[in-house]
């Protein structure tokens, strides 16, 4: 067996493609390794990956170009046949959709789109792509649930999310592919992503400099560890979406469909303040954080919460790693890779 994984050299794209390695089985990455951030980091995951492919005797191949490239994405199918495929390339960033909405709408619709074809037209048994908790846009009732309706998104990367589960939701009923949207909550941890809140404070208090809290502190995340993300996304792709014999059309529950598509919360069911947070890494660092307090940026949400009830009846698997122990692991590998 073959899985494309596409997004290969980011965060989350790395570790599963190291889990899936170590497990013996090929993998074939797809990534532009663009300069979103520092694609220096993008590199040496990649060089990681070459490392654990070779220490387990299996293979690791990337494919160095865009999702919107039609062909490249088309090669990577006709040239490997991949049995299964996970996308999780997609422009990423709330705040940076209302600076650059076109980039979201290549990499995050037409991009999806290339996927779906090649899934489509290759006899791929399962996809699994990313989504997002961004769906859930202007809920307000905690914790969000598959079951609620998700049609008020606050940001285009939110609604690029959404519209990737309505086109996978369309491919499934109309070609029969199994797809399985992962609505990932505040993914963290070690390799984790520059323009993210850990990466960022951690960056700066070792630095002296201060960090920027918004909405004055009151925010609340439901943070994930990316080791259970990882677990959840093995777990998922051994077991493809089906479709749902008791649906009711006359009451239709979003979380399932006549079609073989599911969508699943993956988050920590542990919802912690900001401000506990940020105490976890000055503990880690053991570093006092200057606090510059900013008003709530737009696009960006309050308080998020999963509800994993869903995942875990599915997977029997439940994220579970606390914020500390957490934050813990990726202080020590930033002063590992960065010699901080």
């Amino acid at each position: 067996m073959t899985v494309l994984v596409t997004g290969a050299a980011g965060f989350i794209g790395y570790h599963l493609s190291r889990r899936i390695l170590k497990q013996g089985t090929p993998v074939v990455g797809f990534d532009n390794v663009n300069p979103y951030y520092d694609p220096f980091l993008k590199r040496a995951r990649i060089a990681q990956l070459e490392a654990a492919a070779s220490a387990a005797g299996t293979a690791f191949q990337l494919i160095e170009a865009d999702l919107e490239d039609r062909e490249a994405v088309e090669y990577a199918f006709q040239q490997h046949m991949p049995q299964k495929v996970v996308n999780l390339a997609a422009q990423a960033g709330v705040r940076y959709s209302i600076e650059n909405p076109a980039a979201y709408i290549q990499s995050n619709l037409v991009g999806f789109g290339h996927i779906l074809e090649g899934c489509r037209h290759h006899g791929v048994e399962h996809l699994v792509y990313a989504s997002s908790s961004s769906v859930y846009g202007g809920n307000t009732r905690m914790p969000f649930s598959e079951h609620h309706s998700v049609d008020h998104p606050v940001s285009l990367y939110a609604a690029s999310k959404k519209a990737n589960e309505l086109m996978a939701h369309t491919y499934s009923h109309l070609y029969g592919l199994p797809a399985t949207g992962l609505r990932f909550f505040t993914v963290y941890g070690p390799w984790g992503r520059p323009d993210m809140a850990l990466f960022l404070f951690t960056k700066a208090m070792l630095a002296g400099e201060p960090i920027q809290v918004f909405n004055n502190g009151e925010m609340v995340r439901d943070f994930t560890y990316v080791d259970d993300i990882v677990e959840s996304l093995v777990r998922l792709l051994d077991k493809p979406a089906r479709a749902e014999t008791g649906f009711d059309p006359f009451h239709p529950d979003p979380s399932t469909s006549w079609a073989p598509h599911r969508v699943f919360n993956i988050g920590n069911s542990t919802p912690t303040p900001l401000m506990d947070y940020i105490e976890a890494v000055e503990n880690a660092l053991g570093v006092n954080a200057i606090k510059e307090f900013l008003p709530m940026q737009p696009g960006d949400v309050p308080a998020t919460a999963a509800d994993t009830s869903a995942l875990e009846a599915w997977t029997g698997f439940k994220p579970n790693t606390p914020v500390k122990v957490g934050v813990s692991h990726f202080v020590s590998w930033y002063r590992e890779f960065y010699g901080a």
